[in-house]
Formats: C-alpha cells, structure tokens, sequence
C-alpha cells in the first residue's frame, strides 16, 4: 500500500509541469486557433533562463524567485514570436501555422546551443525541499509533494482568470466565435498576443518548476511536446479542466507503467489517446466546433488542370537529363539522385493525401518505414527475392493504411493528424522494441537488391522508373474523377455528402492509396541503402515530409516532389555548417510569411509576369 500511494504521489508530482505547459497551449489554441508545436521550445527556455537566474538568485526567495522570473522572460520572448511570426499567418490553414512552429523550434535550438552550450545542466535542489517524507515506509521527495501543492493553485488562478475577470470573458468569448467578439470592437491582435504570453509564460513556469528533478538540456522541447499534446488532445483542444484530467491520467498511468510494464512506457500514453478518441472524437471535455482548419491564406486555390505543351516539353526535358545523369554524373551523384526521388516519392504521397483531400497526417512515416520494414523481414526471414519484396512493401503499407485509416477517420482536423501521430508512434515502438525479430535499435541490415540490380546505375534506373511512374500515378489519380471527389470532401463535406458523395470512404481510399505510395519509396529505400533503423518511422521524418510539401506549395499537383528535391537537395550542404538548424528555421519562417505558395507556386507567379505562362484572366 504504501509503494501504492509513493506511486501515486509520483504521478500528481510529475503532472504539475505537464499540466502547466498543457494549459498553456490549450489557452493558445481555444483562443488563436494556432497549433502551436513550438510550444515545447518555450517549456525548454524556462528551464535554462531559471537555471541562469537561479545562479545569480541566492537562498529560497532567489529559487522561487528564479522560477517566476522564467515564466515572464519566456512569456515576453512568446510574444516576439507572435507578433512576428504568427500574427501574420492566423488566417492561415493549420499547415501553414505548424510549418510555422517548426521553424521556431529550429531557431530556439540552435540560439539555445548558442548560449548555454551542448552539455546537459543540471538543476539545483529546491532550498528547504531536499529531503523525503516517508509514507507507510516509503520514501516521498518534499519537492514532489510542494509540486503536489502548487499545481491546484495555478489551476484555480486560471479558473479564476477565464471565469470571473473581464479579460477571461473576452478569452471564452474568442474561443467561440473570433468574429464576433472582432464586431464587437475588441482588439483582437493585442488579446491574441495576450493569451500568447500567458500560454508560454506557463510554458516558461512548467520548465523551470522541473529543473530540481530534470535540470535542462537540448532535448526537452521534443521529449515534452508529445506528452504535451496527448494530454491536450484527451483532455479536448482549449479545455483547461480537460488538460488537467489528462495530465493527472497520464503521468498516474506511467509511473505505474514504469514499475509494472516497462516496454509499454514508450507507447502507452498514445494508446490511451486512440482509445479515448475512438469513443469521444473531440477528448474527454472538448467541443466538436473548435476541430478543424480555419480559413485560408493568399489567393483562392485554382482549379487544376492537365499541363499545357509548354509545360510538358519542360517535363519531358527535364526527365531526359535526370535519365542521362549515370552517363555525366559521378557515382555520388547518382546514389544522392536515388535517395532525392525514393523522398519526392514519399512527399508527393503525403501531398496527394493534403492536397487534394485536406488530410494532415502526423504519422505518414509510419508506411515509408513500414513498407521498407516489410521488405526487410521478408528478406531477413523468408529470404525473398528484392522483386517480391518489393510488391509486398507497398501491399503491407496499404493494408496497415486500411486499419489505420479506418480509426483516424472517426475524428478530424488535429484530432485526426494527432492520432495518425499515435499509429506512427505505435509502430516506431514495435520496431525498437521487438529487438528479436527486428533488430530493434540495431536494425535490419544486408537487405541488397538482386544481383543484377546491385550496380549503383541499375539501381538507379529502377529507383527512377518506380518512383517517377509513382509521381505520375499520383497525379493522374488527382485529375480523375476520384480525385475531383477528394476536393470535394476537402471544400465541404455536407455539399459533397448532398451530391451524393461519401466523404468517409473516399478519404479512406485516399488515406490508403497514399500509404501504398509511401510503403513503395519504403521498398525502394531499404534496398538503396542495405539496412533499415527504426528512425524511419519516427515522427521527425513525416515533419520532414509535411516541411517540404509546404515548401514546394500545397495548393499545386507539383509541390511534394518539387519541395523534395528541394530539401534533400540543400540539406547536404546545410547540415555541414554548425547552425544548420538556425538558417533551415528562418528558411522556413521566411517562406511562410512572404511565400505561402510555395517554390511551385512563386515561380507559376513570376512565369505568369514575365509572360511565359497564362494567367486565369488569360485562360478565360
């Protein structure tokens, strides 16, 4: 009983922080609308700017001091951040605002290294909290149970703040009806930049209250952000008493998972989100009306239609060089040439999901490393020849889209990419954690074509043919009929559902024709690179699918392989500089405030200026 309760308290202990940086973003989101994924970059600031006062700060006043101090210093940087680089983009659909964060979390990293340096800092113990209290013979830390403390205080403050002042009347207000509350003569940029600092002064207050029992290092923004919106997301988007239920249940559930199953603690928290959402699609306290895009950005979306000559002999063109390139290039650059169209493959499948059918998905990586995981064990275990392997990468992709899909689609907006985000994370553990069967962290490794496709320029020729046959499958699929149904379902369900048209099942093909498309670039990786690792399945690399998408432009046919290329393109020669993080992130900010239409998007523009392209005016 009292290894009961010790665990219990550890769990109330653990949920303060969570909750804290949970409130904050929920408070952001009710109100802006923004899903803020750098929200994890401010919880991690609080933790170094509080280990940094707390060295000037002396005694208890100076501790708790230190700690205060943080939130504000980390809710005035939010609103820098808000005022410079989210003000201009609320009007944006949800990509583009969590492009946005991510290039905010690439800059506060590297300015993070910049100043503090790589090492990890440890955080000093709490003054006059240094002990334990035992429980029936069980040993508590005092700082836990003054954690215990606090956090129902910061949760009554905010209670008080959005139920009984004028500002929490105008936040309620906002977080259901933004237009309303504008035709009613509130400033809403200065109540949005209001609601960002409190949410990131929580942020900042989360990470330094931590420092005793974590201290700070460079990881915390990615290793929080998850937790962060799985409680967010069970608790429901913009509900305060909902994030702290959530943060309770879910810090409770792995301190116990720690002690009793320790291989669930990887994935437990997001298996407990797929099963809350399955019953309750908005979380435990969340509104059906807050899910969902709002608005869009720049001009309205073109309708899309098949390539004119011009453009078409530029294509044909363009293919001819790259199917030459074995006979010009050296070996480097055909082996760079495989790995850029395996990943334009991949992107342009996760573009035709967004694109055309409005998908967002957290977890595409999960059928890119699980098509290339499929090859592997096929090879590994039934030693199948690379031609077979090949075939069932892309079916074992599609048939894990079938199920997936089938759950995700219950819910929309970010519910939905948040439980793609879950599947993935569910997979990316099987993979390491399974070690006997797939290696684990070790890999799978000696997965080479067949003998007569061992040759790098064979090889080449084969990556080229699938993967450019793919794109132009892709793309044919968008001017079907299908495709023209997808657009519907993304413009407006209820229309399409009048018309006849069932929204549901269509988005399920979509979903699963886009997994097979990723499971084949899967296929093709493994057997271009020998081995696969379960970092292929983690989420950063579906971030580094949704990045290039939006670089290359969301509303055109061309952008996911265009912003592919693109990116595998550059990084070789970014990621030689030290700060390589830095100038991608203000890359990335740049793009999204000045060219929200992407590479494709910006050179149709000036194609249009300078007269080698019709405008629509023209077309008419």
């Amino acid at each position: 009983m009292g290894l009961f309760i010790a665990q219990i308290l550890t769990g109330l202990a653990n949920a303060g922080a969570l909750f804290m940086v949970a409130s904050g973003l929920s408070l952001i989101f009710g109100v802006t609308r923004v899903v803020n994924f750098a929200h994890g970059s401010f919880y991690m600031l609080g933790a170094y700017v509080g280990y940094s006062l707390m060295q000037v700060l002396p005694g208890m006043v100076g501790f708790w001091g230190a700690i205060l101090l943080a939130g504000l210093i980390v809710g005035l940087i939010g609103v820098i951040v808000e005022i410079c680089v989210l003000r201009p983009v609320y009007s944006a659909p949800e990509l583009f605002q969590l492009v946005a964060t991510f290039g905010v979390i690439l800059v506060i990293q590297d300015l993070a290294l910049m100043i503090w340096g790589p090492q990890d800092l440890l955080g000093p113990r709490a003054p006059g909290l240094k002990g334990v209290i035992r429980i029936m013979g069980e040993p508590v830390p005092q700082y836990d149970i003054a954690l215990i403390i606090i956090t129902p205080f910061v949760a009554i403050a905010l209670w008080y703040l959005i139920t009984k002042t004028r500002v929490g009347t105008l936040v309620r207000a906002a977080t259901q009806d933004r237009e309303m509350v504008g035709a009613l003569g509130v400033n809403q940029a200065w109540l949005f930049t209001g609601v960002f600092f409190l949410g990131c002064a929580l942020a900042g207050l989360g990470g330094a209250l931590q420092l005793p029992k974590g201290g700070a290092d460079l990881l915390m923004d990615f290793s929080i952000i998850g937790a962060v919106f799985v409680v967010v997301v069970i608790g429901g988007m913009g509900s305060l008493p909902g994030a702290y239920l959530a943060a309770v249940i879910i810090s409770v559930l792995n301190v116990f998972g720690v002690t009793y199953a320790p291989q669930s603690t990887l994935v437990l928290m997001f298996v407990v989100m797929v099963i809350v959402l399955m019953f309750r699609p908005f979380g435990l306290l969340g509104k059906e009306e807050i899910a969902g895009e709002h608005g869009q950005t720049g001009e309205p979306e073109r309708p899309i239609k098949p390539a004119g000559n011009r453009m078409r002999l530029l294509v044909m063109a363009g293919l001819f060089i790259l199917a030459l390139l074995p006979f010009y290039g050296g070996n480097f650059a055909v082996v760079l040439v495989t790995d850029i169209m395996i990943f334009c493959l991949f992107a342009a499948s996760l573009h035709f999901m967004l694109g055309q059918g409005g998908l967002v998905s957290f977890g595409h990586a999960a059928f890119f490393g699980g098509g290339a995981y499929a090859a592997a064990l096929f090879v590994t275990y039934a030693d199948t020849p690379m031609e077979l392997a090949l075939v069932l990468a892309p079916i074992c992709a599609g048939l894990a889209a079938v199920v997936i899909g089938w759950v995700c689609l219950r819910s929309t907006g970010v519910y939905f990419a948040m439980l793609t985000l879950a599947f993935g994370q569910l997979l990316w553990s099987l993979a390491f954690q399974w070690g006997d069967v797939t290696g684990g962290d070790d890999g799978l490794v000696n997965i080479w074509p067949s003998d007569w496709a061992s040759d790098n320029d064979v090889y080449y020729y084969l990556a080229f043919v699938f993967c450019i046959g793919g794109i132009l499958l892709l793309r044919q699929a968008a001017h079907a009929p299908f495709g023209y149904a997808m657009r519907a379902a993304r413009d407006s369900a209820r229309q399409a559902e009048a018309m006849g048209i069932n929204t549901k099942r269509i988005q399920w093909v979509a979903f699963t024709f886009a997994g097979i498309m990723a499971g084949l670039a899967g296929g093709l990786f493994v057997f271009s690179k020998g081995s696969i690792f379960p970092n292929e399945l983690e989420t950063a690399r579906s971030f580094d699918a949704l990045i290039v998408v939006f670089l290359g432009g969301v509303k055109t046919l061309s952008g996911g392989w265009v912003g592919g290329a693109f990116f595998e393109g550059v990084k070789d020669y970014l990621t030689r500089f030290e700060y390589w993080r830095l100038a991608l992130g203000l890359l990335i900010i740049f793009v999204v405030i000045l060219g929200p239409e992407g590479i494709v998007g910006s050179l149709r523009k000036a194609g249009e200026r300078i007269g080698l392209l019709k405008t629509p005016e023209d077309a008419k």
